[in-house]
């Protein structure tokens, strides 16, 4: 059964090059606790500060604050992306990420042969393979630039990629950020059925994104952020508040 669960989970970033005593100085007198030294006498940002929630089987939760709040840190913290540096994080079911769009691409490789590569990391059979690599080739729609290295892609290019190999799979829990909406507007409604089917099967959803449509329309849960904390945490109505009071800032 899929499932989140973080215990004072902590995520810390060094920051180098800050090594001038008066600098250091100057950015931990006006960083309001967010930035510190660690026991290396070291700069860091604490990105997320001690969280705890749990999230079960059928949950739709958005995650929402201003920017620099940390939603998407954490994303990336449940998808493995980033190792707590306190606290706990246990997590079980399979992962589906809609979080980069570069994120697991080889840029040396062709887009077909990152299809393959992916459902190779994924464990599928030559003939799961091939019927992969058919249907995120059908639905990228990038003809004859699936078989150029994907360095070479626009930013679109690279979105209805990662779109298509993302989608083809249902994973038990899944995790959005907003990047998904950067497609063009014909892509995106033709993305828009798969895109549904995707957040219907899953067992778990967990997106960030400003966009209260979005939030209302898909999800039953909030989880609010700020400063790497969280200051709210349930029911959407009660955390957004109504629909016509209250609008939220992009991460």
């Amino acid at each position: 059964m899929a499932m989140i669960e973080a215990h004072g989970l902590t995520i810390e970033f060094p920051l180098y090059h800050v090594g001038a005593r008066s600098l250091k100085k100057r950015l931990l007198a006006q960083a309001q606790l967010r930035v510190k030294t660690d026991d290396s006498n070291r700069v860091v940002v604490s990105a997320l500060r001690d969280l705890d929630f749990s999230i079960g089987r059928g949950e739709r939760v958005a995650l929402v604050g201003h920017n620099g709040a940390g939603k998407t840190t954490l994303m990336r913290t449940i998808a493995g992306i980033y190792e707590p540096v306190g606290g706990r994080l246990h997590v079980e079911g399979e992962i589906g990420s809609l979080i980069d769009p570069s994120a697991g691409m080889d840029p040396d490789c062709t887009g077909r042969e990152n299809i393959r590569l992916r459902g190779l990391y994924r464990g599928l059979n030559p003939a799961q393979l091939d019927a992969l690599e058919a249907e995120a080739a059908e639905f990228a729609g990038l003809g004859e630039f699936l078989d150029m290295p994907v360095r070479g892609y626009s930013a679109g290019m690279s979105v209805r990629l990662s779109f298509a190999m993302a989608t083809a799979m249902e994973p038990q829990i899944l995790l959005m950020d907003e990047w998904f909406l950067a497609g063009d507007a014909d892509f995106m409604r033709r993305a828009e059925e798969r895109l549904t089917r995707l957040v219907q099967s899953a067992e778990i959803l967990v997106i960030a994104t400003h966009d209260q449509t979005i939030v209302r329309r898909w999800c039953s849960r909030a989880i609010r952020l700020e400063a790497g904390r969280i200051v709210a945490d349930g029911p959407v109505e009660e955390v957004l508040g109504p629909a016509e009071e209250r609008a939220m800032v992009r991460d």
